[in-house]
């Protein structure tokens, strides 16, 4: 029992402290958003979406009303079936391309293939690769560029204020902060080549041009779920410069909308996450219930059988595992009374690694949009 003690408390420290430096050096957008009228380079815009009308069309003009930063949005429709290209093109709008997606070739992920065909046609010196749902403020592509420009990055990936309103979304979707802010230091992923120091989130991946040609761009990552920490990893690895940035003043996303959705939608990542390796996904899940279940139930419960360090070191160990999620929800804009509700949302992430493990088992991948992800394209 002292030795499990001795490694959740150690555990939790290291996670807090990695939390508290990431607050204060993770970059942030807007301190290198000045000089409005200084030379920017050129941005082509690149969405692909697969059934987006009920949010196409307000990404969209959101991005029209950038400025000329902007110079062309091109949307690449991957077979809709809701009038999303329709709806597009009603726009009118000449920086507006809309491109009808190729058939899917094998060995390819969908979005993967539909950024590659984006790429192709676009003509500016920066890719920004974004969602259709993703909800852009005044100034923020601006914001981006800057950013790019004040690190020298050759892939600048931002992450933007996830909204969350059902109880689902409130308990699950924040986590990803606290991964990203408690378990990866960030002046290692700005100043060490290491591909293991890399993250991303493809709701924001800018590029410079030259850089995704170098990597050889999605077809690189092509059978990848998780391809923008794919991307992110071969930009270090070629010795290319790797930045990331909180968005919350410019960027916003309601990734889900229901528990159903964020389910499925963490579900299909999860595996390709931990190697899409069933053993790593079990270990994983163990970690955080020792880290973050074990100590309120213990402080819950140990009156039942009180031992010597009972209720102190309970009531400790669950201290910090609510502090760092109460930190982390604060650095990123979500609400920090959900953090007393931790030990709920790890029995969620419980319950999507069950789902994940069921789709590989039945389906032999994750299922997303009708399509169904080959165990093997888990990269």
């Amino acid at each position: 029992m002292t030795l499990l003690l001795l490694f959740v408390g150690s555990a939790l420290v290291v996670i807090a402290l990695i939390a508290v430096l990431n607050t204060f050096t993770f970059h942030r957008l807007g301190r290198a958003a000045d000089a409005a009228n200084a030379a920017l380079p050129r941005v082509s815009v690149l969405i692909p979406a697969r059934n987006e009308a009920a949010v196409i069309v307000d990404t969209v003009r959101a991005l029209l009303a950038q400025g000329d930063v902007v110079t062309e949005i091109l949307v690449l429709d991957d077979h809709s079936s809701d009038g999303t290209g329709d709806l597009l093109r009603a726009l009118n709008d000449a920086r507006v391309r809309v491109l009808q997606g190729q058939a899917l070739p094998s060995g390819w992920g969908g979005k993967n293939w539909a950024c590659w065909q984006l790429a192709q046609q676009a003509r500016a010196e920066i890719l920004l690769f974004t969602d259709a749902d993703v909800r852009w403020n005044a100034g923020a592509v601006r914001a981006v560029v800057r950013q790019m420009q004040r690190s020298r990055a050759d892939l600048l990936t931002v992450w933007p204020t996830q909204i969350t309103l059902t109880w689902g979304e409130r308990l699950v979707v924040p986590l990803m902060a606290l991964v990203i802010l408690g378990y990866l230091p960030a002046p290692g992923v700005y100043c060490l080549p290491f591909a293991s120091l890399a993250a991303a989130n493809g709701q924001c991946l800018a590029f410079r041009r030259a850089a995704y040609d170098a990597i050889d761009g999605h077809q690189a990552a092509k059978g990848s779920i998780i391809e923008d920490i794919t991307l992110a990893r071969r930009i270090k690895r070629k010795g290319l410069r790797l930045d990331m940035a909180d968005g919350a003043s410019f960027i916003a996303c309601r990734m889900y909308r229901s528990w159903r959705d964020v389910r499925d939608g963490y579900a299909k990542n999860i595996l390709a996450g931990y190697g899409n390796s069933l053993f790593f996904l079990a270990l994983a899940s163990l970690f955080h219930w020792l880290l973050f279940l074990l100590p309120p139930l213990w402080l819950a419960l140990g009156w039942l059988s009180p031992t010597a360090d009972y209720p102190l070191a309970p009531l400790l160990l669950t201290t910090i595992g609510v502090l760092i999620r109460a930190l982390t929800a604060a650095s990123t804009c979500q609400r920090i009374a959900d953090a007393l509700l931790l030990p709920l949302s790890v029995l969620l992430m419980t319950r999507i690694a069950a789902q994940a493990v069921y789709w590989r088992l039945r389906y032999g991948g994750p299922q997303w949009k009708g399509r169904t992800f080959a165990a093997t394209s888990q990269q």
